[in-house]
């Protein structure tokens, strides 16, 4: 782990995270809790992942929520837990509830019909395996793409996307490995305000990312809280917002071991203070 941001301590962290009640747990997964495949339906989490997750999720006291670029029906069959926990989908435009109700937002007519003009365009170029088709968006991956042709798609898009995304409510975002096209205010930097704002007060939260699409929601956490920090996970460090970062697999195992510890400490110190009283 290495801190990235002198004012927030992990050490004071975690110990605020013991006496709170209020306590957020905010991960993305593509990279963070799993690592990048060229086949997306193959991208599972790391090993032990799922197992620490399942144990934060039954020792409660955490809002445990999942922040994905991944459309839910796509996310859900990867996790790999018992119980599903909350998880926002295509950046925050969907939504799944623990008790299973199901919120997306709307898509303007117009915005559809600009995403399905770049779906019809990189088909007509030979282009469709590199195509994503999301409930709010599309996303075109040219990650293990030979350099030549991942030109060729970037010099095309670059000709051809403000002809079809002119006046049609579309933003276009990069990620690693490729460039997303959804509405503007769909992000996670959204989800995260929502969130926090939900759970009222000051919140304990820690938001786990590792690509650009990440980093409003680490201004986010921060924002909407005194006690939150952002922590990026990736193998190499980059220009970031972050707070802490951690290299996977085994830095962010130990953050999230560390996280069920504490809690868990938590639950068995609050008992013995409140008999005292």
């Amino acid at each position: 782990m290495k801190v990235l941001n002198p004012d927030k301590d992990p050490s004071k962290f975690f110990e605020s995270l013991e006496k709170s009640r209020n306590r957020a747990l905010l991960l993305d997964y593509d990279g963070t809790l799993a690592p990048f495949v060229v086949k997306r339906d193959r991208a599972f989490p790391y090993p032990e992942v799922p197992a620490v997750l399942k144990d934060i999720i039954q020792e409660g006291g955490t809002r445990l929520v999942i922040i994905t670029g991944r459309g839910l029906d796509d996310i859900i069959p990867l996790l790999g837990l018992e119980r599903t926990p909350e998880i926002w989908g295509s950046h925050g435009g969907e939504r799944l509830f623990q008790d299973g109700t199901y919120q997306r937002a709307p898509l303007p007519t117009d915005t559809s019909h600009g995403l399905e003009s770049v779906v019809r365009w990189m088909e007509k170029m030979g282009w469709n395996d590199h195509v994503e088709r999301k409930p709010l968006g599309v996303a075109i991956h040219w990650r293990g793409t030979e350099p030549p042709k991942v030109k060729a798609i970037q010099d095309g898009l670059l000709k051809v996307l403000p002809n079809f995304t002119a006046g049609m409510g579309l933003s276009i975002r990069a990620f690693d490995g490729g460039l997303e096209l959804r509405p503007p205010e769909i992000s996670k930097g959204e989800a995260v305000e929502t969130i926090l704002a939900e759970m009222g007060g000051q919140a304990v939260a820690a938001y786990l990312g590792d690509d650009l699409t990440d980093e409003d929601a680490f201004s986010a956490v921060k924002t909407c809280t005194s006690r939150g920090i952002g922590v990026l996970v990736r193998e190499q460090l980059r220009d970031t917002k972050a707070d802490l970062w951690l290299c996977p697999p085994e830095e962010l195992l130990d953050f999230l071991r560390l996280w069920q510890k504490t809690a868990a400490s938590s639950r068995k110190v609050r008992p013995q203070q409140e008999r005292r009283r």
